[in-house]
């Protein structure tokens, strides 16, 4: 008998760590002495690189300008001189392939000299680029695997880093990730095209309204949600390790009913590790700023301050890693799958989107000064309209296996994208909507309305927890991507639909204003044409309902309830406009894009589907079956001693485990046969279709049928360790 289980528990219980005093060992002082001191920040730049090094450093972040080889030498003397001082030995590109964590390769500051001498050395060619061999990396099939050569290209907007594991310090050089043609292999050159693109888009929008902007970024603020576990809890489930979920389980009687996790008192062990963690994302200058109990039971989120979205997203993924080493120092698990147990909250990471110009300026932020207000208006209507023409795509970016187990249900947003504005900011664009008029007395009118409207900022009404792209005063929070999800991939469709949107409207404006109206009459005319045409994608309701469904096609909005369908539309038009007009991909790009995408749900399916087999056959089969015989062996007693009347109980339960066995094995029947179908399919787009619709409702048939033999077979001999233990031993 398998007695993983209650190895993982008697682990637990035989601990004597004491966690909170040797291993939090967050700084005393305070953070500002501290933040970023593994990072080659702006302070570091000034101590260890000449004043023009500096300034082409600053030029190229600010303006795109490109440095010089002689430059980019005495950059890269300046980064080895400040990162030796720290202790580190070695570097490393730094880049996010298309796997959605990131990457890296260490090189030694070591070489041998033509002469056999042994020197230090870090030249400006080894910091701009390098040739990792990017064969094994998802490719789409841009590369074939004998010219699989990959080059990462140094991107000086996110500044270098100190990595330290253990002992060991590398210094990291954020980079992208492309082929020996230029296209794009990662997250992080489409994000960086789509950022050039709406600051080129945007700028001359808000030039309407203050000549002094010459500069537009997006910014970003994301709030990571996950979960942990006891870590011999987590190695005492298979399918954990494998999927990052559990793909059997049966609820526990208690899970979060009662509503008593949601921001409780933070348990002692994770506490210790939240604060382990937060020190060590000061030091390479992540902003974390909260920390709390989420609504399941062992689940906590972790947000920052708002940031530059291309800092802020590499961060993110910084923080995922670390994340993940830092709670192993703590006999900890971080589970960053969207949807780790079921019957309770996923996990989501909410994306707070906004625009910043080099003034100061948010323009999602409504103000009382009537010259700001159409302003504000501007930005606010072309959002929504931007959401409102590209949301089948805004909807692909969040796609993938993991985040189908979570929209839709347990308080995460549903796979119709629809956005939520709150009731004084609907009534006021209904105002401006049901108006005849848009001369300068209408101007007029609708900026005080504007200037009339409660602090947004402060208290935007409810913010509609079930809405995926809702208005929460003075940003939009993009609700359903996925926890474990690189935000790249839809904030880049976020600045690219954007761009389009501010693009079309300056035009519109302009012909306007050609034909003799006013700025500010031509704007406001637009707008309203705009909000009259954009009605269909605001909604206020519950975003859960069966009417919202019902309602929602009639208005014409699509329900891509699974991956594969989801992602179709990257194969349509709307996607190529989208994405090629941006110059955020182009065609191969895209394409490639697309099949990377359905491979790795194809693949995680694929993993999932054999590891639920494996469990079946190696835990629950054989405890089952130990049951099914003392059951049997109990009737049979009875029957000697002719009580079998007294057998009812007993007969009952022998005959629910024999069912559940039998459909047990019908299921891993019909499970071997689909997935012996999906693999011989003509295309990816079929084998992803056969894996969604016949492979996924074998997985779930077995599922129940196991969930009800955990509820029924004696305690002792169940082997795989239950939600009670997960989700509640600490």
């Amino acid at each position: 008998m398998s007695l993983s289980r209650f190895n993982a528990l008697q682990n637990m219980e035989s601990r004597t760590e004491p966690f909170s005093a040797d291993f939090a060992e967050a700084k005393a002082e305070k953070i500002a002495s501290y933040f970023g001191e593994n990072v080659f920040n702006d302070d570091a730049m000034k101590k260890y690189l000449p004043e023009n090094a500096y300034l082409s450093v600053k030029a190229a972040v600010q303006s795109g300008q490109k440095l010089t080889r002689d430059v980019a030498d005495v950059i890269a003397k300046g980064m080895k001189s400040w990162s030796e001082e720290q202790g580190c030995t070695h570097f490393a590109h730094w880049f996010q392939p298309l796997t959605g964590k990131t990457a890296e390769k260490h090189d030694s500051f070591f070489t041998l000299t033509h002469d056999g001498r042994v020197i230090e050395e870090f030249t400006g060619s080894a910091l701009v680029q390098q040739e990792p061999d990017g064969s094994s990396f998802p490719s789409g099939g841009m590369r074939s695997t004998f010219e699989a050569r990959g080059y990462t290209v140094w991107d000086p907007s996110s500044p270098a880093f100190i990595l330290a594991v253990g002992e060991g310090k590398t210094l990291c050089i954020p980079t992208i990730f492309v082929t020996y043609g230029g296209e794009a292999q990662d997250y992080k050159l489409p994000l960086l095209r789509s950022q050039s693109f709406l600051d080129k888009s945007a700028v001359p929008v808000a030039k309407m309204f203050d000549e002094n902007v010459h500069k537009i970024t997006a910014t970003l603020g994301w709030e990571q949600e996950y979960f942990v576990v006891d870590d011999a809890l987590f190695n005492a489930r298979p399918d954990l390790a494998m999927t990052g979920r559990t793909l059997l389980g049966r609820p526990a009687a208690k899970h979060q009913q009662l509503e008593d996790h949601y921001f409780g008192s933070i348990p002692e062990r994770v506490y210790a590790f939240m604060r382990d963690l937060e020190t060590e994302c000061y030091k390479l200058g992540i902003p974390v700023r909260t920390r709390h109990n989420e609504v399941a039971p062992s689940q906590y989120e972790v947000a920052p301050i708002f940031e530059e979205i291309n800092v802020a997203i590499d961060h993110n993924q910084l923080l995922m890693d670390l994340m993940e080493r830092v709670a192993r120092r703590h006999k900890l698990r971080v589970l960053l799958h969207e949807k780790p147990f079921a019957g309770v909250n996923g996990s989501g990471k909410h994306n707070n989107w906004s625009l910043g110009t080099n003034t100061g300026v948010n323009l999602l932020s409504p103000g009382k000064n009537p010259g700001t207000n159409l302003r504000f208006l501007t930005f606010f209507v072309n959002t929504i309209a931007a959401v409102h023409q590209y949301a089948d795509i805004l909807r692909a970016s969040i796609a993938h296996a993991g985040n189908d187990h979570r929209l839709g249900a347990n308080e995460a947003p549903p796979a119709i994208i629809s956005v939520f504005i709150g009731e004084a900011l609907t009534n006021l664009l209904d105002q401006i909507a049901n108006s005849q008029n848009q001369d300068g007395q209408e101007v007029k009118r609708v900026l005080d309305l504007i200037a009339k409207l409660p602090n947004l900022e402060l208290d935007n009404t409810d913010r509609n927890r079930t809405s995926p792209f809702a208005f929460t005063g003075n940003k939009f929070e993009i609700r359903a991507v996925g926890s474990s999800q690189n935000c790249a991939g839809p904030m880049a469709v976020m600045n690219a639909m954007m761009g389009l949107q501010l693009t079309e409207f300056k035009a519109d404006v302009d012909q306007l204003v050609a034909g003799g109206t006013t700025q500010d009459e031509a704007i406001l005319t637009v707008l309203k044409a705009y909000i009259r045409k954009l009605k269909p994608i605001c909604f206020e309701g519950n975003n859960y309902s069966d009417e919202w469904k019902a309602e929602a096609e009639k208005r014409g909005l699509n329900n891509f309830a699974t991956t594969p369908e989801a992602l179709d539309v990257l194969g349509k038009k709307l996607a190529q406009d989208l994405y090629g007009k941006s110059g955020v991909m182009n065609d191969v790009e895209l394409e490639a894009y697309h099949a990377v995408q359905l491979h790795s749900y194809v693949t995680k399916l694929d993993i999932e589907s054999k590891s639920l087999e494996e469990l079946i056959n190696s835990f629950v089969l054989p405890a089952t079956l130990r049951y099914q015989k003392e059951l049997a062996d109990n009737v049979a007693a009875l029957r000697a001693i002719d009580m079998l009347k007294g057998a009812t109980l007993q007969l009952e339960l022998l005959h629910r485990v024999s069912a559940n066995m039998e459909v047990i094995h019908g299921g891993l029947q019909k499970l071997q046969v689909a997935y012996a179908k999906a693999h011989k399919a003509e295309s990816l787009r079929a084998e992803a279709d056969i894996f969604c619709h016949q492979v996924k409702p074998q997985m779930e048939a077995i599922r129940e049928a196991a969930d009800d033999l955990e509820a029924i077979v004696d305690d002792q001999y169940w082997p795989l360790v239950k939600y009670r233990e997960l989700l509640f031993i600490r």
